[in-house]
């Protein structure tokens, strides 16, 4: 299961951002006199991107597979903590199991099957004095992972433009839906327009 943690946010976030766009018009004399939610969707339409960088926010993510992480940290402007496989033992490691196999019977026990040969498969190579950074090439990607993400707004608005199109990969999709939820949360004006429904975009990232 996907567990998404607001570890840390920028304070006072929209504020921040709309300082640092008044800054380049010379306007700071009306960053309280101002609608600051229709003065960021302004700056978001005319492309004036920048200044959303001056905001950021790290989340601590789990539940998800490494083909989700793999996908994840394509994004090389955002910063990752990943655990690691070379040095933490992956004894009776978790799982993702995808829709398409949970729903069908047949597939989901050929599916836990080959989950179970590898756990042993892992198991005993390491039980052989093989080390972990060399055991772990028989590991899957299905297996779970645990990472701290951190990234700006300006890539937040990125991510999740890519990340949330219909044709994204589902646990991505699934996971940016979370990430959402929250950044909708603490900062309304920069990420409350964004509906996962409607999210077009011209390339899909596999």
């Amino acid at each position: 299961m996907i567990e998404v943690k607001l570890i840390s946010i920028t304070e006072n976030a929209e504020e921040v951002i709309e300082l640092a766009a008044r800054t380049c018009y010379s306007s700071r004399d009306r960053i309280y006199s101002s609608n600051r939610a229709i003065f960021l969707k302004r700056l978001k339409e005319m492309g004036h991107l920048s200044v959303f960088e001056h905001a950021s926010a790290t989340f601590d993510i789990s539940g998800i597979s490494r083909a989700c992480s793999h996908q994840l940290v394509r994004h090389r402007l955002a910063s990752y903590s990943q655990r690691s496989q070379r040095y933490v033992s992956e004894e009776g490691f978790d799982y993702v199991i995808p829709p398409s196999i949970e729903g069908r019977p047949e597939a989901k026990k050929l599916f836990t099957q080959e989950m179970e040969r590898l756990r042993e498969g892992y198991n005993r190579l390491v039980s052989l004095g093989i080390p972990k950074e060399d055991a772990r090439f028989i590991l899957p990607n299905a297996c779970t992972t645990h990472l701290v993400m951190t990234a700006n707004f300006r890539e937040w608005l990125h991510i999740l433009s890519l990340r949330l199109e219909k044709r994204a990969q589902w646990e991505i999709r699934t996971l940016m839906e979370k990430i959402l939820e929250i950044l909708k949360e603490k900062a309304p004006a920069v990420f409350g327009d964004i509906n996962p429904q409607s999210t077009k975009n011209e390339k899909s990232l596999s």
